[in-house]
């Protein structure tokens, strides 16, 4: 069988032994320490309860206020935030699993709907914030010309079909999810059939449908409003394209340093799996210590989010001083 944990926590035991005669020198008894268990739990909770507030907030000003009439960009801000509020829930569950060197307590069911519910989230929110890419230029273009187009998709049916491909990127998830005992522990793990490099293959899915395609077209979206803007914009509107130019910028490099560390040790493990990367001592050891904190990292996007998306426009920002001064 082919199995691995949320965090990517692999047990010596999983792996074709094979490919341990050569690395008799590894110590073993390091993977899975309490230090590391701790920061990674620690960390779960801090995304948790910052993800929370910060997408509570998006809810409240978007969804209590009824600012989603105003632009197609708000409502997608309304699904992101949902959509990373529903993940941040799941934090508490891994944060407890963790804790307890990654023996699960909550059960079969609580296994397949938590790790299902994980996984479609995070496609979730990566379409959504492609698909704000897409909305943003788009609008911008239109505005630009002297006519705006009569035909567009409706925004609600967008959303409900993004949901449609999150659902079904996260079958091979809610398929294979399982709790299964590995020495004597009941782990929450992806149980793949033997052959085929499933696991590989399900890994390729995620690093293509969820980071290299979004980042290809979140990039060239992102670039090109650049370039309409600063061709069809007057001079002294310099200002407004300065700061479009360092709303795009955070916006592609906060994504790009979220995901692309998680993904780039995954896709190492696919070559692994493919043996076109011979599995050593270095492979090992970034596998055990750094993937985890790539874990982390990847999980805090859904804490900014709401920061980048809410916090950095101007009528966000009012609103919420205003939320403050009345408390």
């Amino acid at each position: 069988m082919e199995e691995i944990n949320q965090s990517g926590i692999i047990n010596k035991s999983l792996w074709d032994q094979d490919r341990f005669r050569s690395l008799e020198d590894i110590d073993v008894s390091a993977d899975g320490t309490p230090v590391l268990r701790f920061l990674i739990s620690a960390t779960y909770s801090i995304v948790c309860a910052v993800g929370l507030v910060g997408n509570l907030l998006v809810l409240f000003f978007i969804k209590v206020r009824q600012e989603r009439r105003k632009s197609k960009i708000n409502f997608f801000i309304l699904n992101l935030a949902a959509t990373d509020l529903q993940f941040v829930l799941t934090l508490p569950f891994w944060a407890v699993d963790t804790a307890l060197d990654f023996s699960w307590p909550f059960g079969d069911a609580m296994c397949k709907i938590v790790l299902s519910v994980t996984v479609m989230n995070m496609y979730a929110s990566v379409f959504f914030l492609t698909a704000m890419s897409i909305t943003r230029y788009w609008s911008v273009a239109s505005a630009l010309k002297d006519r705006t187009r009569k035909r567009s998709c409706s925004v609600r049916w967008v959303c409900m079909a993004l949901w449609v491909l999150a659902t079904a990127a996260t079958a091979p998830t809610a398929i294979f999810s399982t709790v299964t005992s590995v020495e004597g522990e009941k782990l929450c793990l992806l149980k793949f059939p033997e052959g085929h490099h499933w696991l590989a293959l399900y890994h390729l899915q995620k690093i293509l449908i969820a980071f290299v395609i979004p980042m290809v077209i979140v990039s060239i979206s992102y670039l090109m409003l650049v370039r309409l803007i600063r061709r069809c914009s007057m001079k002294n509107n310099s200002r407004r394209i300065t700061q479009v130019t360092k709303s795009v910028t955070i916006v592609v490099l906060s994504f790009f340093l979220c995901w692309m560390p998680n993904h780039a040790i995954t896709f190492w493990g696919v070559l692994v799996k493919f043996n076109a990367v011979y599995f050593d001592k270095t492979y090992y050891m970034v596998h055990t210590y750094v993937f985890p904190v790539t874990v982390c990292l990847a999980h805090a996007n859904s804490c900014l989010n709401p920061i980048i998306y809410c916090l950095m426009r101007k009528e966000f920002r009012t609103k919420l001083r205003a939320l403050i001064s009345c408390k």
